[in-house]
């Protein structure tokens, strides 16, 4: 059976492949080899650097930049080539060596320096290198621009329904009134502080050798500084350099990136269910999308199906964020495989988490707000502004304030006629009384509307 989107097993490769391509492009093999490519290509040149071996340092401009030629261009038929090496020797990294030494071997310059090529290198010190600059890549080329736009449309609905007077639900039940706009700047700022400290994570790499001692490279050039070498090639891929570690990087940095990344996915669940809920209230209307089906038997449906769509790869993306943070931190003694099998799921991690961001966005789009709704159900509910007038009569001292709006409201509906005539009865100054007879469910406000256009 060839592999097509229709085909394909995983649903970021098949259903959902059209979303996923730029993801695609950094996390698939392919994107992994060119990642690895760049990493052996780095270390040529940080040996034949300020402080390197002596016998790289007579390379040319031109000669290094045949090198580098390779990661440029590096396409589709170099990564076949490179998987065809590897099906002989069934080592995915010693089928890069070889491949690079291919291509070089051909030039002059080259041909007496390829044994350099992955020169005291462990297979980790590449992997945990291409790793990190796949997570980078994907974090600023991707994760976090998509995240700016949806928090962008979420902050121009908060100040566009900023005095939207809304009914809120405590426990389920009616309180407080709030507006539309206050509910959705609290989604904005969660977000942008989720979103903040995602981007704060460092992810760092490592090239020291079998065992993080850089025995091999001592052994070959006992005189250079190889840990300055090694930070040097490390800083110069944009990574942060780890000193201490044994075979592989200890993937700390991965389980603060994963982590980070859940706890901005929590939030979108949160958003999702929240939304999911208003579109049932009838809060929100669904714009209509010619020739789109909402149900196989109810012609009438408009489902929130984007909501649906974005909380279901939220629980996927986050099932596997939290598995990867808790097991990648963990290898027996100086290295056990565990970890690898397991990274090679990194990016359908993070493509479900990116399918997700796609569907809130889609489904932010298609909202139209129902105000009529809104004011009806608040005008429904006089019974809330039992909390603004014990408030004022406890300022006035008058006793059991709480108590005699308990017995008036609690469990009952009433009306703006019976909380005029309770508030007529109060014995407080009469500006005071005034001022709670002009209070309605409808602009019983608060600081909302403020509180969103400040978002």
């Amino acid at each position: 059976m060839s592999l097509t989107p229709l085909t394909a097993l995983s649903p970021v490769d098949g259903r959902y492949a059209a979303r996923c391509e730029e993801l695609r492009a950094l996390f698939s093999e392919s994107g992994l080899i060119r990642a690895r490519v760049r990493v052996e290509v780095a270390w040529l040149h940080a040996l034949a650097g300020h402080g390197g071996l002596p016998e790289m340092r007579g390379l040319s401009a031109a000669e290094l930049a045949v090198a580098s030629d390779l990661v440029a261009g590096f396409g589709e038929a170099d990564a076949i080539e490179i998987k065809a090496i590897e099906r002989e020797t069934n080592h995915d990294v010693k089928a890069i060596e070889y491949f690079l030494k291919k291509r070089l071997g051909g030039h002059a310059g080259w041909a007496p320096r390829l044994e350099f090529v992955h020169f005291a290198c462990t297979s980790e010190d590449i992997n945990n290198l291409a790793y990190g600059l796949l997570a980078l890549d994907a974090r600023q080329s991707v994760l976090l621009p998509r995240m700016e736009s949806l928090g962008e449309a979420l902050r121009a609905m908060a100040h566009t329904h900023a005095e939207d007077a809304m009914l809120s639900r405590t426990h389920g039940q009616p309180a407080t009134p709030t507006t539309l706009g206050k509910e959705v700047a609290v989604f904005v700022h969660r977000l942008r502080l989720a979103r903040e400290s995602f981007a704060r994570v460092p992810v760092r790499g490592k090239l020291n050798g079998a065992v993080g001692n850089f025995n091999a490279h001592v052994a070959a050039g006992p005189d250079l500084d190889w840990p300055a070498i090694a930070r040097r090639l490390v800083e110069s891929l944009g990574l942060e350099w780890n000193p201490y570690t044994t075979q592989i990087e200890p993937h700390d940095w991965m389980a603060e990136y994963f982590d980070a990344l859940a706890r901005c996915n929590t939030v979108l669940l949160d958003l999702c269910r929240d939304f999911w809920g208003y579109v049932s209230l009838g809060y929100f209307r669904q714009k209509v999308v010619a020739g789109e089906v909402g149900s196989s038997t109810m012609p009438h449906k408009v489902n929130p199906i984007d909501f649906e769509n974005a909380e279901g790869n939220l629980g996927v993306a986050n099932a596997l964020l939290r598995f990867l943070s808790e097991k990648l931190p963990v290898s027996r003694w100086q290295r056990d495989l565990t970890d690898s099998t397991v990274q090679r799921n990194i990016g359908v991690a993070l493509a479900h988490s990116d399918l997700a961001v796609q569907s809130v966005s889609r489904g932010l789009a298609r909202l139209e707000v129902d105000t009529a709704r809104l004011a009806a159900e608040l005008d429904e509910n006089w019974e809330l502004l039992a909390e603004p007038i014990q408030t004022v009569m406890r300022r006035h001292a008058i006793p059991e304030a709480y108590e005699q709006l308990k017995a008036l409201t609690r469990g009952r509906h009433v009306d703006a006629e019976a909380v005029a005539r309770f508030v007529d009865g109060l014995p407080i100054p009469e500006d005071e009384r005034r001022r709670l007879r002009q209070l309605t469910p409808t602009t019983y406000l608060g600081l909302a509307a403020r509180l969103a256009r400040s978002v």
